[in-house]
């Protein structure tokens, strides 16, 4: 995994290097070569799955002549894993709603709907400085809500430990 990273690191340099003069200047240096670093890195994962694309004419036979499939994976989800991300929605949809209004309304509309900061503040009829305050005592309230004993700053009495809150 880390070789693999490497790899797609020093194509990227190499690629960035070698078309240099097709820099335009419209963005950022770093913002042209983290692009170019995002596209070998698919261009990887997509050369490491190429199996997944052979034809299923192409089918492997047993010394009797028979046809077996090779081994695809199981796209089916797991019943487990729906069920506890079912939990998981159920949990958040709760906390969300144990939310003042105040807080649940900015943190629906610039966490679910994405909204700008500028259509929030329009909507609300509140300055940025009341959107940005509420937005974060949301998240605040949220975290505690799915995650108690957390603090932020990692378990209840070992500061030591940080946590990112993100």
């Amino acid at each position: 995994m880390a070789a693999d990273a490497e790899e797609v690191a020093q194509e990227a340099v190499l690629k960035a290097f070698s078309g240099l003069a097709r820099f335009r200047g419209e963005s950022k240096f770093s913002t042209w070569l983290l692009q170019i670093t995002y596209n070998e890195a698919r261009m990887k994962l997509r050369k490491a799955r190429s199996h997944l694309y052979e034809s299923l004419d192409n089918q492997q036979q047993s010394e009797e002549g028979d046809a077996w499939p090779k081994d695809y994976a199981d796209w089916r989800p797991i019943p487990s894993e729906l069920l506890e991300q079912s939990e998981v929605r159920q949990a958040v949809q709760n906390a969300i709603n144990a939310l003042s209004p105040n807080y649940r309304e900015v943190l629906v509309l610039r966490d679910v709907q994405q909204l700008s900061m500028k259509e929030t503040t329009t909507i609300l009829g509140i300055s940025e400085a009341a959107v940005k305050t509420r937005l974060h005592r949301a998240r605040l309230q949220l975290r505690d809500s799915l995650a108690p004993g957390i603090d932020g700053y990692g378990i209840k009495g070992h500061p030591y430990r940080k946590v990112r809150p993100w």
